[in-house]
């Protein structure tokens, strides 16, 4: 009785052939928040940045030498009245776990992993494609890494639209504005990255093809 009372308090949480369980969330979320934060790692130890609200944070860092994590965490909060308005309880708390512990490893990523060379171009890729398998865990297992994320999961729930193609359409405009913070060269990376992870996101992040919740 008191399991069921603290089910209804926070969402359906139980576990069923097609939702996961409680613990299955709570290890997808840590894998995705960390397959995340080593791609942030390799984008910025390279000068490059990425779209969504971890561009404007990276934009923001460039800018002025604030925190990253902590200006990733603030960006997000606005976000979380859609999160529990539209997605429900369960889905905004662990996206906001998700997003204090991505904040937490960004924050600490030069104690945590340190870099000593890694070709631009493949940099590029590389960390495009681990942001996109950490967000693909994130999404399957129905959290984000906040801001635009939040959005995708929205819209593409209510009209169908892929998420990754969505991504890619905000984080094109994200890119722009790098402009003011780094060189074109490193622009025209993040460009690269950020394909990497859209197009990945677009092809694998289908509701049609993973029934889990």
């Amino acid at each position: 009785m008191r399991a069921t009372r603290r089910a209804h308090r926070f969402g359906n949480w139980a576990a069923t052939a097609t939702r996961h369980s409680p613990w299955e969330d709570a290890l997808g979320v840590v894998a995705g928040v960390t397959l995340t934060a080593v791609g942030i790692a390799i984008l910025g130890s390279l000068g490059f940045l990425t779209g969504g609200m971890a561009g404007l944070a990276f934009v923001a860092h460039y800018l002025t030498g604030w925190n990253f994590g902590l200006v990733f965490f603030v960006l997000n909060l606005p976000f979380y009245a859609l999160a529990i308005g539209r997605m429900g309880r369960a889905f905004t708390i662990k996206t906001a776990f998700a997003v204090a512990l991505l904040s937490l490893m960004t924050g600490l990523s030069a104690d945590l992993l340190r870099l000593a060379y890694i070709d631009p171009l493949f940099g590029a890729c590389l960390g495009g494609l681990l942001l996109g398998f950490g967000l693909l865990a994130l999404f399957r297992h129905r959290a984000s890494a906040g801001g635009v994320g939040i959005l995708a999961i929205f819209l593409q729930d209510k009209f169908g639209w892929r998420a990754g193609l969505t991504q890619l359409a905000v984080d094109m405009v994200v890119l722009v504005t790098a402009f003011a913070a780094v060189s074109p060269r490193a622009v025209a990376y993040s460009v690269l990255g950020a394909l990497v992870l859209n197009l990945f996101l677009a092809i694998n992040h289908r509701t049609d093809r993973y029934l889990a919740a």
